[in-house]
């Protein structure tokens, strides 16, 4: 027998004993009816019989007295409507002899009601004498309505006690068929039951065994036998599980040592990795780490394994990037100064550039998170070197520029009338030469302050709509002689932010100039200011000849300049200097570009909050 016939059998019995209890109830139920229908039928149409027949012979008598109190019309007309009451009743008490002795109980009675009505037709003339009616009322009358009226209710207490006998009979078969119920129930219940257990244990026990083995075999145990001698679809099912286990454990024998092999392998390429190289699981514990990294973290690989990543790494910012990148599957979007990773090893600072990448399945599911640490504290010592050397010569080169420049001067003041107009031309081509190199002097040590941190800034609250204007008013005789269209779109009551304003101006300035120097006649520039959330946003946009894609990567690095048909000078520095000083501002710069269609940089500055903020703080940055 198949699981499935089985199933059908254990429902079936289930099914034929529900059946059984139910139709045994059906026939409770119609003894219990007939016996009611028996009470109703048998009996109460002759208690109401005798009940119309007391009232029309009462009212026979009430007739009776009308005649006596000298009101024979309406008397005798009164008596004799309720006679035929009376005997239509009694007819009908005759058609529904039910019971033993109701015959002769209605043969007497009726017999009785003759002689009522014998009497009465023979009651004396009312001319006669009144004691003489009533002595006839009476002795007659009377005794004869009495007796007539006691033979009803004799009828009436017959049918009462014999409903109430069939009453007591109807509980008693009520009762015989509750407790046949419950018996039967009972009995139902109890074979249910049996059944139950018994089929049960007979599916169940097979299926216990399989989930047994089954669990046995997901710990890795394959020495699996199964006693399961049924030839239904649980006994297939456990030769099937059986012969899965043996197939299972040929197949590991076969594929351990190549995971071990696999393993080894794994584990060579990362120790052979040149960078620190860290692989952490989605419970954010390192799983493996070469010895680079285990240098680094000052650990070893070994005391590494297994244990939390933020006690081995103790960088928080490091950890939330980790965890941000487990959580949303995608490596972190840092700039160039925030993926950098400051360590202290035998008492120096060493820096480190870490990349994040997360491991997945092909289903996107989150394996680990995979941090390479990368030692650029060479690089940087070489870039301090170069800002230092920067400083340094910038320093050196000032004051034989101011001198030259005061000796040029004083040659053009004095000497100019004594030299021919092509000395005068090469003079001041030469002045010139040096305003130029006194500018890129200045700004490169304006950008050594700001790079060591020396640079000195009053941050106060000021409005961004007169820094705006201030920084335009410079550019109104060049955008009207190059016919170019300088538009401001400031909002009302914009918010006051936290600056600088001598630094946000200069900003300003440098980047509408760089836009007036790339925008044709007839062009425009938007200067606008637009706050969103806790900054506002401010952008100078052009339709000039826009920033070939190349160079909008780093079109903020140092002496980087944008290569066109147009020579429009320039030392390469005003950019990076703008974006030194809107990061000292707690701001961010950046640029949007299409080439042949125009160049938008915008920069962020931080809403001053709501604490008092005294005028002139200042602080070094």
């Amino acid at each position: 027998m198949n699981l499935k016939a089985k199933i059908l059998l254990g429902y079936s019995v289930s099914l034929a004993l529900v059946i059984l209890v139910c139709g045994w109830g059906v026939v409770n139920l119609r003894r219990l009816g007939k016996a009611s229908d028996a009470i109703l039928r048998e009996n109460y149409r002759s208690i109401l019989a005798a009940e119309n027949m007391i009232d029309a012979i009462e009212r026979q008598d009430s007739a009776t007295l009308l005649v006596l109190l000298e009101n024979q019309s309406q008397g005798t007309r009164q008596f004799r409507e309720h006679e035929i009451d009376f005997l239509q009743w009694l007819g009908r008490a005759k058609d529904n002899i039910t019971i033993m002795g109701e015959a002769q109980q209605l043969e007497a009675l009726e017999n009785d009601y003759r002689d009522y009505l014998i009497a009465f037709s023979q009651m004396p003339d009312l001319r006669s004498a009144k004691q003489t009616d009533s002595d006839y009322y009476y002795k007659t009358l009377l005794p004869q309505f009495q007796e007539v009226r006691e033979g009803c209710s004799e009828l009436r207490d017959l049918n009462q006690k014999t409903m109430l006998s069939a009453s007591e009979e109807a509980q008693l078969v009520s009762q015989q068929a509750t407790w046949s119920m419950i018996v039967t129930g009972a009995a139902a219940a109890g074979l249910g039951l049996a059944f139950s257990l018994i089929l049960s244990d007979r599916l169940g026990r097979p299926l216990r065994e399989m989930t047994l083995a089954t669990e046995q075999i997901a710990e890795g145990d394959y020495d699996v036998t199964l006693e399961v001698n049924t030839k239904d679809e649980l006994g297939q099912l456990a030769h099937e599980i059986t012969t899965m286990s043996r197939k299972l454990k040929a197949f590991r024998q076969l594929n351990v040592g190549k995971v071990i092999a696999e393993k080894q392998r794994s584990e060579a390429i990362i120790s052979s990795i040149v960078d620190g190289l860290v692989v952490v699981d989605d419970q954010f514990k390192i799983i493996a780490i070469n010895p680079t990294a285990a240098a680094i973290l000052q650990t070893t690989p070994k005391q590494a394994q297994d244990v939390s990543f933020l006690e081995v790494v103790h960088s928080e910012s490091l950890f939330e990037h980790v965890k941000a990148t487990a959580q949303s599957g995608q490596p972190p979007e840092l700039d160039e100064e925030q993926s950098i990773l400051e360590m202290e090893r035998d008492h120096n600072i060493q820096y480190y550039k870490f990349a994040i990448t997360p491991v997945t399945t092909d289903r996107d599911k989150m394996l680990g998170v995979v941090l390479l640490l990368q030692d650029v504290t060479k690089f940087k010592e070489l870039d301090q070197l170069k800002s230092d050397f920067v400083a340094t010569a910038s320093h050196e080169l000032r004051t034989p520029l101011t001198g030259m420049t005061m000796s040029i001067n004083l040659l053009l003041e004095t000497a100019k009338q004594k030299l021919s107009d092509t000395e005068q031309e090469l003079l001041q081509t030469a002045q010139e030469d040096i305003q130029r190199l006194r500018a890129l002097v200045n700004d490169l040590l304006d950008l050594s302050k700001i790079e060591s941190g020396r640079i000195e800034m009053e941050l106060v609250p000021v409005d961004v709509g007169l820094l705006i204007k201030k920084a335009l008013s410079p550019f109104q005789m060049q955008v009207e002689e190059k016919s170019v269209e300088l538009i401001e779109q400031i909002p009302e009551e914009l918010p006051k932010v936290k600056a600088d304003a001598n630094k946000i101006t200069w900003v300003l300035t440098n980047l509408v100039a760089n836009a007036l120097r790339y925008t044709e006649a007839g062009g425009q520039i938007r200067v606008a200011a637009q706050p969103r959330q806790d900054v506002i946003y401010v952008s100078v946009a052009d339709d000039g000849d826009g920033i070939p894609v190349e160079y909008q990567a780093r079109i903020f690095d140092k002496f980087v300049q944008v290569e066109t048909e147009k020579d429009v000078g320039g030392s390469g520095l005003g950019l990076a200097i703008c974006k030194e000083m809107i990061k000292a501002h707690g701001g961010t710069i950046w640029v949007d570009s299409i080439p042949g269609q125009g160049s938008t940089f915008t920069f962020t500055l931080p809403i001053v909050d709501r604490s008092p903020v005294t005028e002139g703080d200042s602080m070094h940055v």
